[in-house]
């Protein structure tokens, strides 16, 4: 039995003035991704690309740690752009050859007066089928589930986004001009908040 689920997740963030624009920050898209998640837990594969490994996740009675791979980029106007573009479950192949993750996303700075927001938004999609014996559970309370689990994960991020990406942006605007030149040597605090 095919399921599909979604969730959709929208933000908006007031940016206090710093010494240098957001639109200069956020055309280094990996301080993007290391304010959405655990340091600890990405890889980066090029400057563009990052996998990701995920809080394990539990949906009905099965327990799993899906590992997306994410293109993140920023155009001309400052807006940053996510995109998977591959996705596994390592230890369920069974699961993982009859499972796709589709998450898009994008976050973009919007002058109104003199206030800076951060607005944006992401989407994502799963589809699985569903092995047996879970198969026999109803699928109304399969789609609650899995639309309720995929809302949670995109809770998380949104949380950390708005504590740890305003941090780390203060932080980057006020060091000093050799560290801005050097993206990588600052690493970022860890939140209080939890990691996907």
């Amino acid at each position: 039995m095919t399921s599909q689920f979604t969730a959709s997740q929208s933000v908006e963030i007031t940016v206090p003035a710093q010494p240098a624009p957001i639109q200069h920050y956020l055309r280094q898209p990996q301080r993007l991704v290391h304010a959405i998640a655990d340091p600890n837990l990405i890889e980066q594969l090029s400057p563009e690309q990052f996998r990701l490994k995920m809080r394990p996740l539990n949906f009905l009675s099965l327990t799993f740690q899906p590992r997306v791979t994410l293109k993140v980029w920023a155009d001309v106007n400052g807006t940053v752009h996510l995109r998977s573009v591959d996705c596994d479950i390592p230890g369920l192949d069974y699961i993982n050859q009859r499972f796709t993750l589709e998450v898009k996303g994008k976050l973009y700075p919007e002058q109104q007066q003199n206030t800076t927001r951060l607005k944006g938004k992401a989407d994502l999609k799963v589809r699985v089928d569903i092995p047996f014996p879970l198969s026999m559970t109803p699928q109304p309370i399969i789609e609650t589930t899995g639309n309720g689990l995929l809302k949670s994960v995109l809770l998380r991020i949104k949380q950390k986004l708005m504590h740890q990406l305003l941090l780390d942006y203060r932080q980057w605007a006020n060091a000093d001009r050799q560290t801005l030149n050097q993206p990588n040597s600052q690493h970022l605090a860890p939140a209080d908040n939890p990691t996907i």
